[in-house]
Parts: C-alpha cells; structure tokens; sequence
C-alpha cells in the first residue's frame, strides 16, 4: 500500500499575539554537514533533506555553540533555500562555554532563559557544530528546557556521527553505549580502555568513543597497545565525505596494518566482539 506523504513542518516564525489560544514557538534540533574543521565540505544538500535545509532557512532565532559557524552554515543553506533573513539579521545565542566545553550534566545550566522568543510565538533552532544537536554535543539542557516550558521539541533529520559509525562498524548496534572522550592521562586512558573493553567483551556492547582530532593518533597506538588481540576496533573518519572511510578488524590485523589507522579528521572509535 502506497504510504501518504509525511506532513511537511509549518513554516517557522512568530505566531499568533499573546491571547489566549495562541500557540508558543517550538525549539527545532537543526543537524548540520559533519564537515566542520575539515579541508574538504560536502554538497550540503548530499546530507540535508530539502525539508530541513527549508526548516532551517525559515528559522530567524538560534541557540548554537559557534555563532561564527553557524553563520557558515547558513550562506549553505541559503544557496539552496533563501534565508527569511539575512544572516546579519538573524538572532544568534551561543551556549556558554562551559557547557559546550564541559558537557550539558552536571553544570546547574539554566537553558530556560535562551528560549524566551519561543514564548513570544518564534521558532527557535539548536545547531551544534557538526551532526546533531544534543548527541554527543551540547544541547540536552536546551531540549529539557524546552520541555519544562511546555514548548514542543522536534528533531529534524540529518547525519549523525556515531549512528553512521555504528552501522558502519559491524559491531552489535542493538546493545552500544557512547561514552565520550577517554583520559588524556597515559596511565588513566589505559585504565579506561580496558574497562571499556572488559565491558564490551562481557555483556557484547559495543562501545564508542571521540576524541579532538589532534589527539587521534595518540589515541590510535593506545588502543592497539592495551586492547586483547582478537578484540574488534573499529575507525570511522571523515564520514560524509568523499574521502571518508570505516576500518574494522580485530587489535592483531590492525597491529599489522597500523599506516591504515586515522589521520586528523574527525574520527569515532568503537570496540567490541
């Protein structure tokens, strides 16, 4: 049976006046091309559905970690969808520094006062700096604030790195957990490493994990030097784009072959069985 088309977003912008019965504004979770900080950028409508990048381009309020890249993304956007305003009319808030740099839990952040336009009758939009908002990025305390607001929170579709690495992998994408960044410590990262994989062994759940793109390789030669042999690890970088690429083969092929381990692009390790 032909399946009916799904609903389009109503176009964003201010609703109706404070009277009764008037509808508050909604916060849209607005994904973005994976390609922040690399050399190359891919065709953002390669990686934007046409109702995101139309979602995106209606939006004229944003809460973001980088009002700079924001404002990148959006001459992309507004190549294929025009802006309703020009990039230097649209109302840009960035995140604090120390919940973007520290992660939304734990800070006592109150994002609440970030969605005032929603309350006014605008559409907000929270972009991170690459993939989707509030995974493995900032943003849950703008989403649970907006929830606590009675405000409607909508994801909208596009990449997300670690669902891409996943799948990618081979690893078991029914049972995985992400666990951010590792220990810059030597000594702790190892430590780490081999409860993550004593995890993973034990109870098949694959695990995955980031780090700053400089600190790949280090990263890299401390997996193959504290992972068992016949563990699986797994290197996605660069996803998205032309010359991204997903390694996976157990410790001793990689130990073998380590030239092929990362370079400096953006990359999402994985380990398990």
């Amino acid at each position: 049976m032909t399946q009916p088309p799904p609903t389009p977003l109503p176009n964003a912008g201010p609703a109706s006046s404070d009277e009764p019965g008037r509808r508050h504004g909604r916060l849209l979770l607005v994904p973005v091309p994976l390609d922040f900080g690399c050399d190359e950028q891919v065709p953002i409508a390669q990686v934007l559905p046409g109702a995101t990048l139309e979602a995106a381009a209606s939006l004229q309020h944003w809460i973001c970690e980088s009002a700079k890249s924001l404002r990148a993304v959006l001459k992309r956007v507004d190549a294929i969808h025009p802006l309703a305003a020009p990039i230097q009319q649209q109302v840009i808030t960035e995140l604090p520094r120390e919940v973007h740099k520290k992660g939304d839990a734990g800070t006592g952040f109150d994002a609440r006062p970030l969605l005032q336009a929603a309350l006014a009758g605008h559409d907000v939009g929270l972009a991170s700096e690459a993939g989707m908002p509030a995974v493995a990025d900032p943003g849950a305390s703008v989403a649970r604030a907006a929830h606590a607001m009675g405000l409607e929170v909508i994801p909208l579709v596009g990449p997300s790195s670690l669902l891409l690495a996943l799948a990618a992998s081979g690893l078991g994408g029914q049972n995985f957990a992400f666990v951010g960044y590792l220990p810059q410590d030597a000594a702790a990262r190892t430590q780490r490493i081999r409860a993550l994989e004593s995890l993973a062994l034990r109870e098949g759940q694959a695990q995955l994990f980031i780090e700053t793109p400089y600190r790949n390789m280090a990263l890299f030669q401390a997996l193959l030097q504290a992972l068992q042999p016949e563990t699986r690890l797994s290197v996605s970088s660069g996803l998205t784009l032309a010359s991204g690429r997903t390694r996976s083969m157990p410790v001793r092929a990689w130990r073998q072959r380590a030239a092929e381990g990362v370079g400096d692009a953006p990359a999402v390790f994985a380990i398990g069985r």
